[in-house]
């Protein structure tokens, strides 16, 4: 994969892996599987603040790096969908033995931490970080060491959504399975900036699986917006392997067209060619909330919803305003589908 300066303020975690294992290693029954969530209240004038001026310094040293919608509002918004998310997770799902939701400094007010749920910090993982980290894909890179996680969790950004009724534990037997989408095929083998973040990282997985493994088979198309399912030992294999990846994707503090993005393309494909997991063409419910047919696609949501396996709701308004009627319709259409609190609020 193509190099990049490590960010002045952003030095790599420089500690010894084996011993940051064995001090977040648990016990876990094999059945046992976590879910997982990154979340971040773009709206806090606080954290708005310190985005800002770390995006003036960023951009000194680093010019021509931030990837396609890197650093819109949108990418940061909070739009309600973490309180539905989690009225779905006790809708539909079983076998659920926690919930961690990673954050940065920030809590939701009506957020109820408890014996199922727990609010990890970004400085719990990324220990040697001197600032807040904007990249997801960087803090995606930690989350195999979230003390007392267990070995099988399911990843999801807040946007992404179980639609159904499911044991988790399916996603793990025999082996686990990821989801590319059929229309989504990849043209470039070289990363550029100007292309979305999947494309680019599809062809930096391919040129570095490549050189790797002789007998690679590139698949051409890029992830769903799915949960993903994930092994803790796994992440700890791959993450001794190939450190070199693991350090460039903590080197950016805001997401970067040069980097990889290792949980949303590179681990799902290393564990493919390794036989962790299987990969399927599956065409979930994709909504574009900021596009022109996001009212037919959240009105579809309406009646389908119950009997889908997860869907997404991308918000790609970008600079809207809170009370932008694509952003309203979003949250009416979740509190529509989504009425009964669960027990992690505060009533």
């Amino acid at each position: 994969m193509h190099g990049q300066d490590a960010d002045a303020d952003r030095p790599t975690n420089t500690r010894n892996l084996n011993a940051l294992m064995d001090s977040t290693a648990v016990g876990n029954d094999d059945d046992d599987v976590d879910l997982v969530f990154l979340w971040v209240d773009g709206g806090s004038d606080d954290w708005q603040q310190r985005r800002l001026a770390d995006f003036a310094r960023w951009t000194l040293s680093h010019p021509d790096d931030l990837a396609l919608f890197g650093n819109s509002a949108g990418r940061y918004r909070d739009n309600g969908e973490l309180r539905y998310n989690l009225r779905a997770v006790e809708k539909f799902l079983t076998n659920v033995r926690h919930i961690f939701v990673v954050t940065d400094r920030q809590r939701p007010e009506w957020l109820v931490e408890g014996e199922r749920l727990s609010i990890v910090d970004h400085s719990v993982l990324a220990v040697d970080a001197t600032g807040s980290i904007y990249d997801s894909g960087n803090i995606e890179s930690y989350l195999h060491i979230i003390p007392g996680l267990c070995d099988r969790f399911i990843y999801l950004n807040d946007d992404v959504f179980f639609g159904a009724p499911l044991d988790v534990r399916t996603w793990f037997s025999p082996t686990m399975t990821v989801y590319i989408e059929s229309a989504s095929i990849v043209s470039t083998d070289r990363p550029q900036p100007g292309l979305p973040v999947p494309v680019n990282a599809a062809a930096l997985t391919s040129e570095w699986m490549s050189a790797r493994y002789p007998d690679y088979v590139h698949i051409a198309a890029t992830f769903s917006h799915a949960p993903r399912p994930m092994r803790r030992g796994l992440m700890v294999e791959i993450e001794r392997e190939v450190p070199e990846l693991f350090a460039q994707a903590r080197s950016t503090t805001f997401r970067s067209w040069r980097s990889p993005s290792l949980l949303t393309d590179f681990v799902p494909r290393w564990m493919v060619h390794h036989g962790h997991a299987q990969l399927k063409v599956f065409d979930s419910l994709y909504i574009s909330t900021g596009g022109p047919d996001a009212a037919d696609e959240l009105a579809m949501l309406t009646t389908q919803f119950g009997a889908l396996p997860f869907f997404c709701l991308n918000d790609t308004c970008d600079e809207a305003e809170p009370h932008d009627p694509r952003l309203v319709r979003v949250r009416e259409t979740l509190e529509r589908i989504l009425p009964r609190p669960s027990s992690f609020e505060r009533w």
